[in-house]
């Protein structure tokens, strides 16, 4: 499985085989994986994943493929605050906009139960948001395919990308966030 999926960091690894009835050491995993290294971004044919990736057209219904994002700003004392973007591709609708100081999976996964409708794919970067234990585990049990593009390859998420420079245009640039509760007001605004 290492072989097949070398840019699978040893966390995941150990998921898919605990999903896969196998039982092993996430410490030697770590360390049997760590000397394989990553295949370069330039040959994207060597990763299911990014052929994957590379091959998906624009879906044609609502809630066929959703893809989520972060975009990060500061409050007015130096803060850092993180946004989580979830965007229905074919209606380009902005599904959730979840501001929070540090965003982890389980908020995530929160979110993201109560949005799960019919819907087939979701498509995202390779954050450590979106790439923690809590995800994968999430997407399985609501028998979810879950992509990841091609590291550096932004424009497989384009629709999130463009809807995050309106965003910022049209709100960051404009607004300096006070607190989370005045964040929270602006976005749902």
């Amino acid at each position: 499985m290492a072989h097949e999926r070398r840019c699978l960091g040893y966390r995941r690894l150990h998921v898919l085989l605990r999903q896969e009835r196998f039982t092993v050491n996430h410490k030697w995993l770590f360390g049997s994986t760590a000397r394989k290294g990553c295949r370069s971004a330039g040959d994207p044919a060597q990763s299911t994943r990014w052929a994957r990736a590379r091959t998906m057209i624009v879906p044609q219904l609502p809630n066929e493929r959703w893809s989520p994002d972060f975009v990060s700003d500061r409050f007015i004392d130096g803060r850092r605050l993180r946004i989580l973007v979830v965007v229905d591709d074919c209606t380009r609708e902005c599904l959730a906009l979840i501001p929070d100081t540090p965003i982890v999976g389980i908020r995530i996964v929160r979110k993201f139960d109560r949005l799960v409708g019919e819907h087939g794919t979701i498509v995202s970067e390779n954050g450590t948001e979106l790439t923690s234990n809590a995800i994968p585990q999430w997407a399985d049990r609501n028998k979810l395919a879950w992509h990841y593009i091609a590291p550096g390859k932004l424009v497989q998420n384009n629709f999130v990308e463009s809807f995050n420079g309106r965003l910022r245009n049209e709100l960051f640039n404009e607004t300096l966030f006070r607190s989370l509760l005045h964040a929270r007001a602006a976005l749902e605004a």
